[in-house]
């Protein structure tokens, strides 16, 4: 927070950050609508994925599933969102009925990424260079537990620190299947959801960069118009095909907003975690003040206050 103060009387603005990724609304720090950066990226990097009001109901939406060649499961996601509120994955029709009866704001529907491996890969590149870098791997390991052959799904997780967190959750979610009983040493997956508010655990994966990364990701960047800062949350067939450009497919990309997510590694170093997070708070400020150098203003201060208004209000309504 004190850093932030200091770059925000540097750069004699509190929304300096608002010109790092000129083509993203409010350069991606807060309420930006996902399907609008979705139509930054080429379609080849993205699973299909479309928008839809929420008082749409369900036949005309199984009507729209089938024109757009989808079938279960697939994810339902809000346009603006995060931390993985009300992101789910949609398995059958009364997972369908639930989400539609509850879902208040727009929302997207979106391909289901089977791929085994989910990174988060944090990316910048500064307006005057050709070319950028790769400043951080988050690995995500999803929620669950280990089978020993004798206990139920639901008692291995009273024993597991973090599985046992979402326990009273999954009961009323699954309940039949936390009463099955895993083979010995088979890994059952709880969440497909990668994120920290579904029990996902964050690995520290930056041993992953090398140039064959910053390539793959210099070509994939260059084609996004206005994007110079931020994390791409992806899925991969394997770390190799990644390297090679092959078998991805982008989940989210975050603006401004985002964090180099490798620093939640249960037992990384508090203070190399905001040295870390220094380091790209400095480059976000570095950025943003080349492309107002280039003619990009940052948001003056009636606007950006404008603008918290306006997602405070959203916030308000994704409760109601």
């Amino acid at each position: 927070m004190f850093y932030w103060a200091w770059l925000s009387l540097k750069t004699r603005s509190f929304f300096f950050f608002t010109a790092s990724n000129p083509t993203i609304e409010f350069g991606g720090m807060l309420g930006e609508s996902k399907d609008k950066i979705f139509k930054l990226i080429p379609d080849q990097y993205i699973p299909k994925t479309y928008k839809l009001n929420p008082s749409v109901d369900q036949d005309s939406f199984l009507e729209r599933l089938k024109l757009e060649g989808l079938d279960y499961p697939f994810i339902l996601k809000p346009d603006i969102g995060e931390r993985g509120w009300m992101v789910e994955m949609i398995k059958n029709e009364k997972d369908l009925t639930d989400y539609l009866d509850r879902i208040q704001v727009d929302f997207l529907v979106q391909e289901y990424v089977a791929y085994d491996v989910e990174l988060g890969v944090f990316y910048y590149r500064y307006p005057n260079c050709g070319r950028g870098t790769v400043s951080s791997i988050v690995m995500k390991e999803m929620l669950g537990v280990t089978g020993d052959g004798i206990r139920s799904i639901a008692d291995l997780m009273t024993d597991d620190a973090r599985a046992k967190m979402h326990l009273d959750q999954l009961k009323l979610k699954m309940p039949d299947r936390l009463k099955q009983i895993p083979k010995r040493d088979e890994r059952v997956e709880l969440n497909p959801i990668g994120n920290h508010s579904r029990g996902t655990t964050f690995l520290n994966g930056n041993h992953l960069i090398d140039s064959r990364l910053i390539e793959v990701f210099d070509k994939v960047s260059a084609q996004i118009d206005g994007f110079y800062f931020g994390r791409y949350d992806l899925r991969c067939h394997s770390v190799e095909d990644l390297y090679n450009g092959e078998h991805f497919k982008i989940l989210e990309l975050n603006g401004a907003g985002a964090e180099p997510a490798h620093i939640y590694q249960p037992g990384f170093s508090l203070i190399q975690a905001y040295k870390d997070i220094i380091h790209h708070l400095k480059v976000l400020a570095d950025i943003s003040t080349l492309n107002k150098k280039n003619g990009i203003p940052y948001y003056s201060f009636r606007k950006g206050l404008k603008e918290i208004l306006k997602i405070r209000k959203y916030n308000q309504q994704k409760v109601t």
